[in-house]
């Protein structure tokens, strides 16, 4: 049953999904790793996702829950601080100068940037839910020269709260695909009966009416 599972969901997905579970069963949580520490410092990749899909999969049996929450949580506040050194160390004209390669724009940095001086820390700890935000709050922060302190205390509480709440929900929702799938076969089985007595029904009403018919 667990495998008929994994391929109702996999046809249910959108093709995007269904690209990441062959990487996540390949490298593991290996691939949740890399892909949300290259996404926490500018590269345009799916780290959110991944914590999601493996996530279902966790809950599906084929992870665990127990480290890919810690790894998540790791690979997003290292990730963050090295967008953090590149603010600092490299500051606006090298974000700017090399930025463009992965989708960092003037505009988006400034916009990223009016935000980031309204509100300071609160930023940082709500960044990882934010698109956008989630990738450069790292960078932002360096380059505002937000004491790395502070910055790291936000970082790392934001960090958890997000590993948390998408690999839990993603656990969640994979536990009960199992509950979807069975429900689904249920009702596909009374669909198949119901169907079956409508077709007798309706061979017995024809046969009857052909009885009753006088001969020609």
């Amino acid at each position: 049953m667990g495998r008929g599972i994994y391929h109702w969901w996999m046809a249910a997905e959108p093709a995007f999904v269904q690209d990441l579970v062959p990487f996540v069963h390949r490298w593991g949580y290996l691939a949740v790793f890399g892909t949300v520490f290259l996404e926490d410092f500018g590269l345009p990749l799916p780290g959110e996702t991944m914590l999601i899909t493996a996530g279902v999969l966790a809950g599906m049996g084929q992870l665990g829950i127990v480290p890919l929450l810690p790894v998540a949580w790791t690979a997003a506040v290292l990730g963050d601080n090295v967008g953090y050194a590149i603010g600092r160390i490299g500051g606006r004209r090298l974000v700017l100068r090399w930025g463009r390669y992965v989708l960092v724009t003037p505009e988006r940095l400034q916009a990223i940037e009016r935000f980031f001086w309204r509100h300071g820390g609160k930023v940082v700890l709500v960044a990882r839910f934010v698109e956008g935000l989630r990738q450069l709050n790292g960078v932002v922060a360096g380059i505002s020269g937000m004491p790395w302190r502070r910055f790291l205390v936000f970082n790392a509480i934001g960090a958890a709260l997000w590993a948390c709440t998408w690999g839990l929900l993603g656990d969640l929702a994979g536990a009960h695909l199992a509950a979807v799938y069975a429900a689904l076969g249920r009702a596909e089985l009374i669909l198949v009966v119901a169907l079956a007595v409508a077709l007798i029904a309706a061979l017995g009403a024809h046969r009857l009416r052909h009885r009753r018919l006088p001969p020609s």
